[in-house]
């Protein structure tokens, strides 16, 4: 397919990868930077990119600033994973219903799901304080693991119901011949295939989920031993001083999971992105 395209083209493709690469990853390459220098070295004037003093003591440091730091990070490890197996749970069966059944409202409701992710949870705070305290939820895991849900259930729905609608329905069909119920089709015909958009939208969901938890756990708990971590960094902000490459330090760590969990589902997200991009 690159072959059809002249030089120049190619040329210029290259460079705005390299371009929207460079924006992408210098936020994350400036905080690596910031986590090796010496907090005096951050407010030198003007500014220095390289000095013989880097070292890696930010990431010893923060566990001494912070000694919940590790607690943080499981917590939030833990609540997007929480979030992640619970939206799957309720996402699978309902995106299969707007694949495959006809019922009333059917599209109404789909648009409802739609304009539900055009708000952010700061809109709804208020109405979600109010509900979970209702609930006796706030100040406990499920405070942060049950908004996360909520917001992230649509985008499940509308990911995974386009993959659905790819299988084809003869398979189903077949299924139904020799007596099978629709939900023993679901769990034995569907999901095997549809294993390549469940991971897209597990991971979506899990970074998501990964991302929000700041809002909510600031404004839902007050539990400290319940923090997540971008709560938690808040622990390096003192009265006199921030300890800023410590801070990196610990961000970049609690960044880690997630970015792991992307390198080796990569080609799994790749196989489930380009599914059915190819006619057959």
């Amino acid at each position: 397919m690159i072959d059809r395209y002249k030089p120049w083209q190619i040329v210029l493709i290259y460079i705005a990868v390299i371009i929207f690469l460079t924006f992408i990853l210098l936020p994350f390459f400036e905080m690596f930077m910031a986590s090796l220098r010496p907090l005096e070295h951050l407010f030198r004037s003007p500014y220095q990119f390289w000095s013989d003093d880097f070292s890696f003591r930010a990431y010893v440091d923060m566990w001494k600033t912070v000694p919940l730091l590790g607690r943080y990070i499981l917590n939030s490890i833990f609540i997007a994973s929480a979030v992640t197996l619970i939206t799957l749970a309720l996402v699978i069966p309902a995106a299969y219903a707007y694949a495959r059944l006809d019922f009333p409202f059917k599209n109404v409701s789909l648009s409802l799901f739609l304009g539900v992710n055009m708000f952010t949870g700061a809109v709804l705070l208020i109405p979600l304080y109010r509900v979970l305290r209702t609930l006796g939820l706030l100040n406990t895991y499920w405070a942060m693991i049950v908004p996360g849900v909520a917001f992230l259930i649509p985008t499940g729905i509308w990911l995974l119901r386009g993959y659905i609608q790819k299988i084809p329905v003869e398979l189903e069909e077949a299924a139904y011949v020799d007596g099978a119920s629709r939900l023993y089709t679901l769990r034995r015909v569907v999901l095997p295939m549809a294993v390549p958009g469940l991971i897209v939208v597990g991971t979506a969901v899990f970074i998501g989920a990964y991302a929000q938890q700041f809002l909510f756990a600031v404004t839902f708990n007050q539990i400290r031993e319940y923090q997540p971590l971008p709560a938690g960094l808040f622990e390096f902000i003192g009265y006199q001083s921030v300890t800023w490459n410590e801070m990196m330090a610990a961000a970049l760590t609690g960044v880690m999971p997630v970015m792991v969990i992307f390198l080796f589902l990569q080609k799994y997200l790749v196989a489930g992105l380009t599914a059915g991009a190819v006619k057959e």
